[in-house]
This record gives C-alpha cells, structure tokens and sequence, in this order.
C-alpha cells in the first residue's frame, strides 16, 4: 500500500485518501473482498502503473457479473512505455475469466491520448449513456 500511496502522489487526477490510517482500513477492505482486484507492474521496486477491476454480481445478463474498472494511474516518468496497458490488460483478462458480460469504465480526462489509449483497449465509446449523482454538500468527517 505505501508503494501504491506514492504512485498516487504523482497522479494528477485525484488525491489519495488520507490520513494514513484511513488509507490502510481502506486498503485491508479492499483486500477482504472477493470483488474487488488491484493490478500492478513493479519496475525496479517501484509500483509504476496500477489499476483496479470492481465485479458485481448481477441477476440479470443471465447471472453474468458486471465489472468496473477504476484507478487507472501510471506514473508520468513511465506513461507511453506499456505499463498501464499491461495492468489495465490483466484486469480485461480477469475479468473474461470470471465470465464477467462487460466491463465498465469512465473517463473525466479530457486529454486525446487517454481516449485513444482506452480505445486501444478495446473499450468503445458511445455504447452508454454516464449518469453521474455527486453527494450533495460538503463531505462528512470520518470517525477515525
């Protein structure tokens, strides 16, 4: 988890969650789930690239679970070099073994390279409509 804290550092997307404290409770939840897979690819013991891959199960597409991935971040030193393709490929890869119908994915990037990376994914733009509902007010403290 420290590793993957210092990749974030250096997103520009979004910040890590924090205090530290909060950071690991997250992070032995995420490990306790059977729905929830965090891809990495370690270059000289540094975490450069990283996503995570989210299953639901679903009642309907006749019990095939839903996926989403999320989380997807490569460090700026190494973007253009395969690392992100190589995590975010794993995901894929998982998730058609897990019989998954289709996995889901957003992009608030506005950055061309980014939709053209996705699309070299194989994710197609268009297929759905993003609705997204924003917690209203400012965010409610935590209990440590």
């Amino acid at each position: 988890m420290p590793a993957l804290l210092a990749l974030f550092e250096s997103s520009e997307v979004s910040a890590a969650a924090e205090p530290v404290e909060r950071a690991e409770q997250i992070w032995r939840d995420m490990l306790a789930s059977s729905h929830i897979f965090t891809f990495v690819r370690a270059l000289d013991m540094q975490i450069v690239a990283t996503c995570t891959l989210i299953t639901a199960p679903n009642l309907l597409r006749a019990g095939r679970s839903h996926a989403f991935l999320e989380n997807v971040v490569a460090h700026p030193d190494h973007r253009g070099l395969g690392h992100g393709r190589s995590v975010v490929t794993a995901a894929l890869d998982h998730a058609w073994q897990s019989d998954c119908h289709h996995v889901l994915m957003q992009s608030g990037r506005a950055d061309p390279r980014v939709h053209l990376f996705y699309e070299g994914l194989g994710f197609r733009p268009g297929l759905r409509t993003a609705y997204v509902a924003m917690r209203p007010g400012p965010p409610t403290a935590r209990a440590p």
